[in-house]
């Protein structure tokens, strides 16, 4: 074991630590699980984390640094769009940091180049500062609410879908809920269906309803 520890990094422990989080939740990473996983002491990872405060904002700011940057100088729209496509996908591969991304009050420095680098691509777009909070508090809202929606369906793609529509529909009798039957098997149930089908077509009508709104409205 004390071999183990002289091995060890800040980097390694961060791995390790998301590691634990990705498999088995945000409450089954302790600094003894932690310790357990990297073979190590407990005390021997105070050397690289101080506190589980400081695991967790680092945490964070890991998530952070996996998201792409909106890019300075590129048309707002395809920098906010293609930011947010990117933000889905690593939420979705870590699925704990939603619990955690805004409710830390130590970000580190990726958290803060993200933030900036998302105000600067709106305002070097047009917005005003209040159009720039309205756009980024929108945009956020619909990307985490979609990713917390989607990871908590009771199907995950195929046909588990139907499957569950199938299950739903076998209480039904015959003409109860008439929209809802409709859907599931004009919609749900058809070849192809992907409920996550429907982010981009949600992000375009924000982006798109941003844009009209976006004028002259002040610094």
């Amino acid at each position: 074991m004390g071999g183990a520890g002289r091995q060890l990094s800040r980097e390694r422990v961060l791995r390790a630590a998301v590691g634990i989080a990705d498999a088995h939740g945000l409450a089954a990473l302790t600094m003894r699980s932690l310790a357990a996983e990297l073979d190590t002491r407990p005390m021997s990872l105070y050397h690289y984390i101080r506190n589980k405060d400081e695991l967790l904002d680092a945490l964070v700011d890991g998530v952070f640094a996996e998201i792409e940057l909106p890019g300075a100088g590129g048309d707002w729209r395809a920098e906010v769009r293609r930011r947010c496509l990117s933000a889905r996908a690593v939420l979705a591969r870590h699925p704990w940091a939603l619990a955690l991304v805004e409710t830390r009050t130590s970000p580190g420095p990726a958290t803060l180049r993200h933030h900036d680098a998302m105000l600067g691509v709106l305002r070097a777009g047009g917005f005003s500062l209040p159009m720039t909070a309205h756009a980024y508090a929108i945009v956020d809202a619909y990307v985490f609410g979609f990713v917390l929606q989607e990871a908590s369906l009771p199907f995950d793609g195929g046909d588990s879908a139907t499957e569950v529509a199938d299950s739903i529909m076998e209480g039904f009798a015959a003409g109860d809920y008439p929209h809802l039957v409709e859907f599931a098997t004009q919609h749900v149930r058809q070849p192809g269906y992907d409920f996550g089908g429907q982010f981009e077509f949600g992000l375009d009508l924000i982006l798109d309803a941003l844009a009209a709104r976006n004028g002259p409205a002040g610094p």
